[in-house]
């Protein structure tokens, strides 16, 4: 679908691009894990995984309540994102300034997700879509939780990481 003519168009886009970046946070979250050092920062990265995969069927459901099968479209701002949280998995640093970066770059990630979902919960609450909007319900208020866990993880390890300035 190259040009949306209805909000109901805008929505299953959206959602192909969602669906999109949850298969890529899949893959992603397994090398954040494995390049953190600080146990509660891996246990966050774990536990968001078993969410990730969670959303990813959510959507494949979505995509049911309109009446479409499941596709991804390439999501190039997710690409964006991913890539830089790459470059902070290779980034050869003390362990706590490298959990910093990765804090950084994984609420990149999550910042993204809940515009995106907080739109598409908004549009289908406007589309009467009342399951569509339980689920992104959900998986919004998960996403939140996931950002505030990284938050937590911050408190401490920035100040970790402060103390390795040279």
């Amino acid at each position: 679908m190259s040009r949306p003519e209805s909000l109901n168009d805008l929505f299953v886009q959206k959602l192909k691009h969602v669906y999109d970046a949850e298969q890529r946070l899949a893959k992603t979250l397994p090398k954040l894990s494995k390049a953190a050092a600080a146990p509660q920062l891996k246990q966050a990265f774990e536990t968001h995984l078993k969410q990730t995969e969670a959303h990813v069927e959510r959507a494949e459901q979505l995509f049911g309540f309109f009446n479409q099968k499941p596709h991804a479209d390439t999501n190039d701002n997710i690409k964006g994102i991913l890539s830089a949280g790459d470059d902070v998995i290779g980034l050869k640093a003390d362990p706590p300034v490298k959990d910093a970066a990765l804090i950084a770059a994984a609420q990149c990630a999550e910042h993204y997700e809940i515009a995106e979902y907080g739109t598409l919960r908004a549009w289908a609450r406007v589309l009467g879509k009342t399951e569509a909007v339980r689920l992104l319900d959900r998986t919004l208020e998960e996403e939140k939780n996931a950002d505030l866990k990284l938050t937590d993880c911050a408190s401490s390890l920035n100040f970790q990481a402060a103390a390795h300035a040279h």
